[in-house]
């Protein structure tokens, strides 16, 4: 028998799948259950209370399909769900924001970070409150970004429809001195390279997925559950070929499981 802890990982869509990669590097044993909720995506223009229903619904089903820790993989949820979430269920569940931000505090030099994100995820102001609780000595400048995720949702991380995107996007935090950027939506992680080259060697680019399966580690370790691996697991609410397709590019052509579409109540 074999250590395992089922991980149930959740997004809005393709995003989480940068979580995923982390989880295959640094946790290769775990077998993971991912839910995209393509049939809702983008979040970011979703009120909080819709936000922290999906999400409460969603944490549901992955714990029917056996995940023994849940980590949210989506910024806009993680910013206005998670407290929620941790009190509802018994099991552990790691959200995305604390970790960018703790690794963005350790590396900025000149204390001024700039945090990219959906819509949502600025208007809760979470990473400003998260370092104003940490006593952090940073500046946050924040800037949504709504374009970001329908562009990675359709694949085109390298167009000229990103290109510009970016370059809109980024201006205001360049002219406000950051050195610093935080990756404030797992879909983001995946334009790195186009944001790497507008902003130039001397800033530095957070992916929060890093660190957040560091503690994901700390605590698949804790769980002593032993069982026989199983296979992955991938759940879409929308079109599972469009997800199956697009997921695999951007993962580098790697064969993603069958994607199955399920249809949950989100009491709409």
């Amino acid at each position: 028998m074999t250590k395992q802890c089922p991980v149930g990982v959740f997004d809005s869509g393709v995003g989480g799948l940068t979580v995923v990669q982390q989880i295959s590097q640094q946790i290769p044993e775990g077998r993971i259950i991912y839910f995209g909720d393509t049939a809702h995506v983008p979040y970011g223009a979703r009120s909080r209370e819709e936000l922290i229903r999906f999400a409460d619904i969603i944490c549901q089903f992955l714990l029917d399909q056996g995940a023994e820790v849940i980590v949210d993989a989506c910024n806009s949820t993680s910013a206005v769900a998670l407290d929620f979430l941790k009190e509802k269920y018994a099991v552990p569940i790691i959200g995305v924001i604390e970790p960018g931000l703790e690794a963005a505090v350790s590396q900025t030099r000149n204390g001024r970070v700039g945090v990219i994100a959906t819509e949502a995820t600025i208007k809760s102001a979470a990473h400003k409150d998260k370092a104003q609780i940490r006593g952090a000595d940073v500046f946050i400048v924040g800037q949504a970004c709504p374009l970001f995720v329908p562009i990675v949702e359709s694949g085109k991380v390298t167009s000229q429809e990103a290109y510009m995107a970016a370059k809109k996007y980024l201006e205001p935090l360049q002219k406000a001195g950051i050195d610093t950027l935080i990756l404030g939506c797992t879909h983001y992680p995946f334009l790195t390279p186009v944001l790497q080259e507008i902003l130039g060697p001397d800033v530095t680019v957070v992916d929060p997925a890093v660190e957040t399966v560091r503690q994901l580690k700390k605590v698949v370790d804790s769980i002593n559950k032993y069982d026989i691996i199983g296979s992955h697991e991938y759940f879409v609410s929308g079109e599972p070929e469009m997800f199956q397709q697009v997921g695999e590019k951007l993962i580098g052509h790697q064969k993603l499981p069958k994607v199955k579409q399920v249809s949950l109540n989100w009491g709409d």
